[in-house]
């Protein structure tokens, strides 16, 4: 595609917007790459979002120990706006930084890429001291909103609480901090690992934005519309779809080595329908 004017730039992020006041749910598909931005553009999604853990094992590290840096993620991030008509939002972890002024200076450099919103969590990616305290966790919500706030279009600012992804199940500690989220000035609230349709009832009830859920664990077992009615206006998948790549890739290769045949590579998409997925429409 071409480059990204700021005109179609404020256009996605007005759609992307549009998408949060409902009715009902939609998906933000995970992309970890160009490729797979326009083949889920081509799926019919009506917005795509990055997924740090699908860009980390593309790049071979493991996920959640601070071992992408900001450029590769921006760099990611651009790759998948330029390549898809569509709204992007990235994961932008932890924001590239602790200090509430780095978090800003991450919402400026994701707005230039032609992004039009990200999420910025609770985590610190150390295992001794997985999750920031509340008041630090505030303040970088805060600048992130300052500086979507700075830009001339609405940058749509998701904040993360990672109590359940770190050996933290507290639903009530996780509630307060969306709650203080919201108060901070945050568009949209996320807080995955949920473990059950009542937490993520009792997560939506509690705070006035939309809230984003992601479909994992036993999550998987409900369907868009059942998520849609226990409140979740957004749902993602995370890193879900590159994690399946991976599973049908190392179950290609390991029949491949114990049989010395080919046979499981004919499930291969054929070489034309791969190309057409990447041919550029207008």
């Amino acid at each position: 595609m071409d480059q990204l004017s700021p005109e179609d730039q404020h256009r996605r992020a007005l759609a992307f917007r549009a998408l949060h006041a409902g009715p009902g749910a939609f998906v933000i598909a995970n992309a970890w790459d160009a490729g797979t931005a326009r083949l889920l553009t081509g799926l019919g999604f009506d917005a795509l979002a990055t997924t740090s853990a699908g860009l980390a094992f593309a790049l071979g590290r493991p996920d959640g120990a601070n071992l992408v840096r900001r450029e590769e993620a921006l760099a990611n991030a651009r790759a998948i706006v330029d390549a898809t008509g569509l709204p992007v939002s990235a994961d932008l972890e932890n924001g590239f930084g602790v200090d509430p002024a780095e978090v800003a200076a991450t919402i400026r450099l994701a707005a230039g890429t032609g992004l039009v919103g990200a999420s910025i969590e609770d985590a610190t990616g150390e295992p001794e001291r997985p999750i920031h305290p509340l008041e630090l966790a505030v303040e970088r919500i805060e600048a992130a909103v300052a500086a979507a706030r700075e830009l001339d279009f609405p940058f749509t600012v998701t904040a993360r609480a990672e109590n359940f992804l770190h050996g933290r199940p507290d639903l009530a500690d996780t509630v307060r901090r969306l709650q203080a989220f919201e108060a901070a000035g945050a568009d949209v609230l996320f807080a995955p690992g949920l473990p059950d349709a009542e937490a993520v009832r009792t997560v939506c009830a509690e705070v006035g934005k939309p809230v984003n859920v992601l479909a994992a664990g036993p999550l998987t077992r409900l369907t868009v519309a059942q998520l849609a009615e226990l409140g979740a206006r957004r749902i993602s998948v995370g890193s879900a779809f590159a994690r399946v790549a991976l599973a049908a890739t190392r179950r290609a290769a390991a029949a491949l080595r114990e049989s010395g045949g080919f046979t499981a590579l004919t499930e291969a998409m054929p070489m034309p329908e791969a190309s057409a997925l990447m041919t550029e429409r207008d």
